[in-house]
């Protein structure tokens, strides 16, 4: 009837003596009822957050949806993205998931779960909201993390390196530098076989290549397949802010080595909805 969750109308319930009607009242006013009203409502926009702890050794990245770029500018959605980034790192026990997987954890408001207090933001905001991804890090003994978030929380990006020292610089300006180029791998020996078999198929159809000899066709297929790796692997590709120096000349300079990294982009993957003005106007004026 109401749409919220089983546990949440059974608290209802026994708080009404089994009176439904009174129940679901008593879930409007709780702002739970109103909230998974909108449940059906597409949420595309939103923020990409990320924090790594003091000592640089925990970090998480986060996204969450709102339906409305508006709202995402709001100081209460700024506010719970921050916490829950925060959350993750600090209760959180798994390394990558959703909101499903944190909603019965305790929040940052007293006695309520991470669920709830979501659920409060949605009363008071008015949109659907979505916490749809995260990824955690931890890293070891002699690893660092580095975040980066870019164009306002359109692109956020976690790093781990591995080295001796402080890297918190080069953690940093690496994770800037996958926002910006968007490398898929770290290194060739990941992208798997079948990909570069793929992509060599591709390539050798090609019909400046028809012509060619070959021998010459295979020479130059491995050429471009060196191109094809600097686009997906990172160690292999020119820094951002220093086109002269590659991403494995940089990081060895350091006496550092890349881990992992995860780089998420605002509502990828996601169908948008597309809203056409005139054509809302128009069933209006009908209407």
């Amino acid at each position: 009837k109401t749409g919220v969750g089983m546990m949440d109308c059974k608290k209802a319930l026994t708080e009404t003596n089994g009176d439904v009607d009174a129940a679901a009242d008593l879930l409007r006013k709780k702002g739970i009822a109103k909230a998974a009203s909108k449940g059906s409502r597409v949420a595309t926009e939103g923020l990409v957050g990320a924090f790594v702890s003091a000592d640089g050794k925990s970090g998480s990245i986060v996204e969450i949806n709102s339906e409305t770029d508006f709202v995402a500018r709001n100081e209460a959605f700024v506010a719970l993205l921050d916490n829950v980034s925060k959350l993750i790192v600090e209760k959180g026990t798994i390394e990558t998931g959703s909101g499903e997987d944190l909603a019965s954890l305790p929040s940052w408001q007293s006695g309520a779960t991470v669920d709830e207090a979501v659920k409060e933001q949605i009363s008071k905001i008015g949109e659907k909201l979505d916490i749809r991804r995260f990824t955690r890090y931890q890293a070891g003994a002699d690893g660092q993390l580095g975040a980066y978030i870019h164009l306002g929380g359109k692109i956020g990006v976690l790093v781990e390196l591995k080295g001796a020292g402080d890297l918190t610089d080069l953690a940093r300006d690496i994770a800037m530098h996958v926002a910006a180029s968007q490398p898929q791998y770290i290194a060739r020996e990941e992208v798997p076989a079948d990909q570069v078999e793929k992509e060599k198929e591709i390539l050798i159809a090609q019909p400046d290549l028809q012509s060619k000899p070959e021998n010459v066709r295979l020479k130059m297929v491995e050429g471009r397949i060196g191109k094809y790796f600097e686009q997906i692997c990172l160690l292999e590709q020119s820094f951002v802010k220093d086109p002269s120096t590659s991403i494995a000349d940089l990081v060895k300079k350091a006496n550092a080595s890349v881990t992992r990294f995860t780089r998420y982009g605002l509502g990828e993957g996601l169908e948008k909805k597309v809203d056409n003005f005139a054509e809302e106007v128009a069933s209006y004026m009908k209407g």
